[in-house]
């Protein structure tokens, strides 16, 4: 049987793929492509013409988008551990469909997360990713927290994520929920400013064969492989298989950068109805790549002190998951989950080796007919071996953590239906600065069906990384006369601390009409004991030779300060086979470090981004799609503000065949998204053409 906390929508038809001469398609676009949209554009408008859009003549639906109405009352279960209609959340909540997936052409999880607004997703280079949400940005962006069907992939050495790594089979996600604000009530330490949850397809819904192949002037190629069938009437499964063979983009002057990117995984998911009451999910996937990459090497103690090198980084690894969910009676529930993960990555400059294994245990149930509660407890234990370079090491190399955690929250209806107070907390113990209670509270109010207003006050913290405690850092190094060569280097601190922050949180949604809603969030943060670097005092050092000075830039919390602005979302559906959606963010910060330096990252956020994206069904079963980007400059880094225009034309003659032809970056021959960090050179997005097929069996 199925869970009653997941929700189960039919297999629609996911995506793409059309073949062409891709140059000379970007040549001659102006003049033809331009003039055959044109034409189905007119003709999509038209009456009669729109029904055909959705049936052929034996009535098989091709290409119906979901409406706002159904948009509304999609299930999620990241704001509560439970599900509820995306309409009721008290939080904002921002959910990404299939559909949304398929029709922006996105190719990768980072590229799929730009249609949300108040989420920055900058490309640093051709297999790197700088993603925040609220603020923060960065490489390793650590006040997010990613999550792959409840699985954790934050990494505890450096605080982030490698979205090179997270390079799932997109026809295989159900949908993607992204919290933008605090969810450390529920999921724990470092869900500061957001949380993204992928959640993917039951086996049932992947039945059959699927095979993915796309090609253009920068995949080449991309291709999918996925089998699902049944063992008995209670036994399904899936087995499946991705490849990824990414060009390089450009530098600023034009050439061909160092950042190819190739990437192979594969896995399965078996889902199991033990009972009427019982299911149980196994999965598991191993995975392998490697990344070009230019990077800056500093802190040597011999000229040049600075050099730049064409490296790669390789990694591999794989993880085992299993969940068993059972349901009980009067709306109660209990899960448990589990799962081991393992990873080794070279950096070039770092090599690590990781072993992670988590538990977890929740339980639902309904004590009074206004209190719906949900507690559970989890413990992780993670370990890592590490080997280091003249640039940057750990001190020790080796280290083991755990971690313990509880919460516990309760959704009290206050007034018929129409107001509701959560409270709630996370209690967590970790080896770095111990006892941590992250709570929060919530209060929604629904004074009718089409209108919600809600308020949140919630505190979170991001517990000290590896690096944070243990790392060794050669920053910069020059001629210091008389003492000779001095290096700068940072230092991690045992005592540096959590940081924390107080987020106010006020936001409303209104569907007026059947075809309009309007979804506002305005925000608040305080920020304390954020990391900045203290200048120590400089001691002499013989190893390696000639002998140097060391100059300590040590970890610190130093900085506090508060960021604030507001997103907003409209969507509107001014005809059956027409949707629109229109986004805007606006942020700005105010922080005030008291160490030597401070992390620059409230100034690696954009202050605007707007966006567009438009979903139109054609005649003869096709689909337009556009989108429209801006982002906004980053000032501290001198990145220019840029906009970018994508567009797709799919094509899906039966329910076994897609074909699509996208287009990215319209606009521009190449530009900047981010600047270099942590000695990863920058490269500029090219325009890209792509072409996908897509055959089901």
């Amino acid at each position: 049987m199925r869970p009653c906390f997941r929700p189960h929508w039919p297999e629609r038809i996911d995506t793409q793929l059309a073949y062409t001469p891709l140059k000379i398609l970007i040549n001659n676009f102006s003049s033809s492509v331009c003039a055959m949209v044109a034409v189905l554009i007119i003709s999509g408008l038209s009456g009669p013409c729109r029904a055909q859009s959705h049936a052929n003549a034996d009535g098989l639906e091709y290409l119906k988008n979901l409406s706002i109405e159904e948009l509304l009352q999609t299930e999620v279960t990241s704001v509560s551990k439970k599900a509820e209609q995306l309409f009721d959340t008290a939080a904002a909540v921002f959910v990404i469909t299939q559909e949304d997936i398929k029709r922006t052409g996105a190719r990768n999880i980072p590229e799929a997360l730009r249609m949300v607004p108040g989420i920055q997703v900058a490309h640093i280079n051709g297999s790197t990713w700088a993603i925040t949400s609220r603020g923060f940005n960065e490489w390793f962006s650590n006040k997010l927290l990613v999550l792959i069907d409840g699985r954790s992939v934050y990494t505890p050495l450096f605080s982030g994520v490698y979205w090179d790594v997270q390079d799932t089979v997109l026809e295989d996600v159900e949908r993607i929920e992204v919290i933008r604000g605090p969810g450390a009530t529920l999921w724990g330490a470092n869900a500061v400013n957001g949380v993204i949850n992928i959640i993917t397809k039951h086996t049932e819904d992947t039945q059959g064969g699927l095979l993915v192949g796309g090609f253009g002037t920068v995949e080449k190629p991309l291709a999918v492989a996925r089998y699902g069938d049944r063992v008995s009437d209670d036994i399904s499964y899936r087995v499946y298989a991705k490849g990824v063979n990414r060009d390089t983009f450009k530098t600023p002057d034009g050439d061909e950068a160092n950042d190819a990117w190739e990437s192979l995984r594969a896995g399965f998911r078996t889902d199991l109805a033990l009972s009427h009451q019982d299911d149980i999910t196994i999965q598991g996937e191993a995975y392998q790549g490697s990344d070009d990459l230019d990077l800056l090497l500093s802190g040597y103690v011999t000229p040049p002190f600075t050099r730049e090198s064409e490296e790669q980084q390789t990694y591999h690894g794989g993880h085992l998951l299993t969940t068993w969910e059972r349901t009980l009676a009067d709306e109660a529930e209990i899960q448990a989950k589990a799962y081991y993960d393992w990873s080794y990555r070279d950096q070039v400059v770092i090599e690590e080796r990781r072993h992670t294994l988590d538990v977890e245990f929740q339980h639902r149930f309904k004590p009074h007919q206004r209190h719906d509660v949900v507690w559970g407890l989890g413990y992780r234990w993670t370990t890592d071996d590490t080997k280091g370079s003249a640039n940057l090491w750990m001190d020790p190399d080796s280290r083991s953590d755990n971690l313990w955690s509880a919460f516990v929250q309760d959704d009290v209806m206050l007034w018929q239906d129409r107001l509701w107070l959560t409270l709630g907390s996370k209690f967590e113990h970790n080896d770095y600065t111990g006892f941590e209670i992250q709570p929060s509270a919530r209060l929604r109010w629904k004074p009718t069906a089409r209108h919600m207003v809600w308020g949140a006050v919630s505190r979170a913290v991001r517990t000290p990384s590896r690096s944070d405690h243990d790392i060794r850092f050669n920053l910069a190094s020059a001629n210091m006369p008389p003492f000779g060569v001095g290096v700068l280097r940072v230092t991690g601190d045992d005592h540096f601390d959590s940081e924390e922050l107080i987020a106010y949180e006020m936001g409303m949604r209104w569907q007026p009409e059947q075809w309009f809603s309007f979804d506002v969030t305005a925000f608040y943060n305080e920020y304390d004991n954020l990391r900045v670097t203290d200048t120590g005092i400089p001691f002499p050092e013989t190893v390696p030779f000639p002998p140097h000075v060391v100059i300590p830039q040590t970890i610190a919390n130093g900085m506090d300060g508060e960021t604030f602005g507001f997103e907003a979302l409209t969507t509107l559906q001014p005809l059956d086979n027409w949707k629109l959606n229109f986004g805007y963010a606006w942020f700005d910060y105010n922080l005030d470090a008291n160490g030597d330096s401070a992390e620059n990252e409230g100034g690696l956020s954009p202050k605007h981004q707007f966006q567009v994206r438009s979903y139109l069904d054609l005649p003869w079963a096709l689909s337009l799609d556009t989108e429209l980007y801006y982002v906004d400059q980053l000032k501290s880094a001198d990145v220019p503000s840029y906009t970018r225009v994508d567009m797709r034309l799919g094509w899906e003659p039966t329910p076994n065949v897609a074909f699509s032809l996208s287009i990215e970056n319209l606009l521009d021959e190449r530009h900047q998204e981010f600047p270099t960090r942590s000695g990863v050179v920058y490269s500029e997005v090219p325009r890209i053409v792509y072409g996908q097929i897509t055959f089901r069996f």
